[in-house]
């Protein structure tokens, strides 16, 4: 009997193949007419329906945050992109961070249902979605062929397949000035010197809700700035110290930001006004026995106040890892709203940009911000005589209705003395 027979009379259903007497010819074995009963053998075929990975969906806006009712709709894919299960479709700009919209099912977009741009509400349709398309536009174009050539059943003994011959002589090498860049990535026509041109670029929902926001508390606050400087030498010296140990401890750098939140909580707990807010609705002034700081982190879509929670409770390790894990996210798109809700006081470093001094503007309705600079070397007087000290400017902008000049500099003047000599935080004065 030849194995061919024998395996077809024991695993019929399992090989999918069946017997019968239509030819007495079996290519596989030495003598052709050996195979009478057998034959030739018939392919059984095993059908899946395709209908669910061919199906059309349609994907809705997702809920949004309760503080949000709608978002514009910047899309990432176009009508015929192939997407991949879970990958980024569209984004959609809120008044306070974007939201992306991802694929749920690999698959082909048939029709966007949204401009670009648009304005929807949690619940409008978005896009439609063929599923399972994608699979095919997926294969490798290496693998194709030989997905078409799948060997039949008669052809699986043959020997393996002959090397490809190597080629005699190298690809002739083309110098790179002969290579044209493809026009997907050609260079915009270089403006001509002189040229008096303008461009124009429709300002996003974040940007268009950061200006209202500015101008509403320009109208509603009655702003007052103090300032006062920071002998940075001490914290300097300490970072410069520890920071190799403390990085091996914690797994996180020391920064000199732990420091000025830090210093914040500790002051905004002895001056309570500068922690309240007024609630203009009953006219009342809301004290928090908490302290939650937003710290100010400029992206390419606008300026976002992420929220560092209950500081009052952290050392400088647990603000560090915070501070970085939502400085993470706001570079990475993120940020939702929830991280950024709430705040009870405001910190602006414009000295990573090299700020020297400015006058920061109230995120409301919060009623005082804290803003750092750069750190430069001055010439000050200690014990009458002049040093150079690395010293850095620091303001505090408030609302002069809840807030006196007294706290106002009372508030700062913490501030200064925490940084100056972090001990001051172990003594609790």
């Amino acid at each position: 009997m030849c194995w061919l027979e024998g395996l077809l009379q024991a695993y019929p259903l399992a090989t999918g193949l069946s017997t019968g007497t239509v030819s007495r010819r079996c290519p596989l074995c030495p003598g052709f007419e050996s195979l009478s009963s057998v034959g030739v053998f018939h392919i059984r075929y095993f059908k899946t329906s395709a209908a669910h990975r061919d199906e059309v969906v349609t994907v809705n806006t997702p809920p949004f945050s309760e503080s949000i009712t709608e978002g514009d709709v910047r899309w990432e894919k176009a009508v015929g992109d192939s997407v991949k299960e879970d990958e980024v479709v569209c984004e959609i700009e809120t008044d306070k961070t974007s939201l992306q919209v991802p694929s749920p099912a690999a698959g082909v977009i048939t029709e966007l249902l949204v401009p670009d741009g648009g304005r929807v509400e949690a619940g409008n349709p978005l896009f439609k979605l063929q599923k399972g398309a994608a699979a095919a536009a997926s294969v490798p174009a290496a693998e194709a062929p030989a997905a078409a050539a799948a060997p039949t059943p008669a052809a699986i003994p043959v020997a393996m397949p002959a090397v490809p011959p190597v080629p005699t002589q190298a690809a002739q090498a083309k110098p790179v000035s002969a290579v044209k860049p493809s026009a997907a990535r050609a260079e915009p026509a270089a403006v001509a010197h002189g040229a008096r041109t303008e461009s124009r670029v429709k300002m996003n929902r974040m940007r268009l809700r950061i200006a209202q926001r500015l101008k509403e508390a320009q109208q509603t606050c009655a702003m007052l700035t103090t300032f006062n400087e920071i002998d940075m030498s001490n914290i300097q010296e300490m970072r410069k110290l520890h920071k190799d140990a403390f990085l091996k401890r914690h797994n996180i750098k020391l920064g000199f930001m732990s420091a000025f939140v830090k210093a914040s909580a500790h002051a905004l707990m002895d001056q309570p006004s500068v922690n309240g807010v007024i609630d203009d609705t009953t006219k009342e002034i809301v004290y928090r026995d908490y302290v939650d700081i937003s710290v100010a982190v400029a992206t390419p879509k606008g300026l976002v106040v992420p929220v560092i929670r209950n500081v009052e409770t952290m050392n400088f390790a647990d603000i560090e890892k915070t501070i970085n894990g939502l400085g993470e996210k706001a570079r990475n798109n993120l940020l939702a709203v929830e991280d950024m809700d709430g705040g009870t006081f405001t910190i602006s470093n414009g000295g990573v940009f090299g700020s020297m001094f400015g006058t920061p503007i109230i995120n409301p309705p919060q009623s005082a911000i804290l803003g750092m600079h750069g750190i430069f070397d001055r010439p000050v007087a200690i014990g009458g005589k002049v040093e150079i000290r690395p010293m850095m400017y620091v303001a505090l902008t408030y609302d002069h209705r809840l807030v006196d000049g007294r706290e106002a500099v009372t508030f700062l003047r913490k501030i200064k003395s925490v940084v100056e000599d972090p001990r001051v935080l172990l003594l609790d004065m």
